[in-house]
């Protein structure tokens, strides 16, 4: 845990790095709003392959992967340096593409190695340390990163991204961990390994609904993350940069998130922890609505707090339902589920920002928020019986029979 979670600090760090200055470049070169917008896009894109990445996962043994991942982007960063007018940000768009590619499937090889790894019950701990861990980079990478593009320049930010990457890929070489050797494929294709992903996330009575939780959750964050500026403005009055602040109580309240995951989690199933975690998430969203600075950072905490437990809930309950062999392809899968809907709503969120009023927009949010949570509340009872019944899991039996029974199963 601690060789993994230091890897995880140290590209932490270099990521939240990056990601913040690729727009700001891209801004200073160009002076397109548009293009430094479609950064983000960039790196977000490659998720909606997740499944046919996260296949990778489960062909080849995950801890070598990983380090072959690090140093591949350790290698790659350096060519950002030839990016010095705009008729070369070409090169930074697609170097982003593979850098979001490369995340997708290093976020695939890490959720399967952490559950073949580690004991059952230490992997909410386990999830909740590295949500501590990225939160509370994005803490200090951001000002670093501002302060060292202002002074040497985008290169400068990119090289310092690809020494995390060197670290974090000899961090990984060194972790100690044994793996079995993956079975080999054979003449199976890699399109029906990805289909049988899909399809085993789909066939578990366990998941399906904390996914399609995860998934609602990130659509109601993306529209409350297009509604930030609107708050500050029309309803503390501020300047546009007071959003920083809310911004960094909320990740303050992500890093208390991550330390009490693990304790929580152990006491708790994970369709709980979700259905408490969007509950606070809804009720924050509309009290974001009062046109109170308290009020404001408060519910900036809160949203901090309950969005982590529910993603950590989708997390922990992959690794610990997946059969060994698919936890990648079925981790990728529910990341891109979860994950789309949030690039979707930003830009929805942008435009329903312009046709309602915030202090309606919010409250309405949180309404449907709350009413997830209640009937996510009121399925548990029926998925406690489930789990208790099967011995093991409903959704390890689940699989097992789509496995051998095909679509008549699922």
């Amino acid at each position: 845990m601690r060789w993994y979670l230091t890897g995880v600090v140290v590209s932490g760090f270099g990521t939240t790095a990056m990601w913040l200055v690729s727009g700001i470049w891209v801004k200073s070169l160009t002076g397109s709003d548009s293009l430094a917008a479609l950064t983000a896009f960039a790196l977000w894109a490659p998720v909606l392959l997740g499944p046919l990445l996260g296949t990778l996962a489960d062909r080849v043994r995950r801890r070598p992967l990983l380090v072959v991942l690090n140093a591949g982007m350790a290698g790659l960063l350096p060519l950002l340096l030839w990016v010095e007018s705009a008729d070369r940000v070409w090169l930074l768009f697609a170097v982003l593409v593979l850098y979001g590619a490369q995340g997708a499937v290093h976020e695939a090889a890490e959720q399967a190695l952490i559950a073949t790894a580690l004991d059952e019950k230490r992997l909410g701990t386990l999830n909740g340390l590295r949500m501590t861990a990225n939160e509370s980079m994005k803490l200090v990478a951001p000002l670093v990163a501002a302060g060292i593009h202002t002074r040497y320049g985008g290169g400068t930010v990119a090289l310092l991204d690809a020494a995390s990457f060197a670290v974090a890929a000899g961090v990984f070489a060194l972790m100690p961990v044994r793996e079995a050797r993956p079975t080999p494929s054979g003449s199976r294709h890699w399109w029906r390994e990805t289909a049988e992903g899909v399809r085993l996330l789909r066939a578990s009575p366990v998941l399906r609904p904390l996914v399609a939780t995860g998934a609602f959750t990130m659509l109601l964050a993306g529209v409350n993350g297009a509604a930030i500026y609107a708050v500050v403005d029309k309803g503390l009055g501020h300047s546009p940069a007071y959003a920083g602040v809310l911004y960094a109580v909320q990740g303050a309240g992500s890093v208390l998130a991550g330390l009490v995951t693990g304790p929580l989690l152990r006491r708790v199933p994970e369709r709980a922890f979700a259905t408490v975690g969007l509950a606070l998430f809804a009720v924050a969203v509309g009290v974001r609505a009062l046109p109170y600075e308290a009020t404001a950072l408060a519910a900036s905490a809160v949203i901090g707090l309950g969005l982590p437990w529910v993603l950590v809930a989708v997390v922990t309950a992959v690794q610990r339902e997946a059969p060994a062999e698919a936890v990648g392809r079925v981790a990728a899968t529910a990341n891109t589920l979860v994950f789309a809907p949030n690039a979707l709503a930003l830009a929805l969120g942008a435009a329903l920002v312009a046709l309602v009023d915030v202090h309606v927009l919010l409250p309405l949010l949180a309404v449907a928020g709350a009413a997830w949570a209640a009937c996510l509340a009121v399925g548990q009872g029926g998925a406690a019986g489930c789990r208790s019944r099967c011995g093991v899991t409903g959704g390890r039996r689940a699989w097992k029979e789509a496995r051998h029974g095909g679509r008549r199963a699922v």
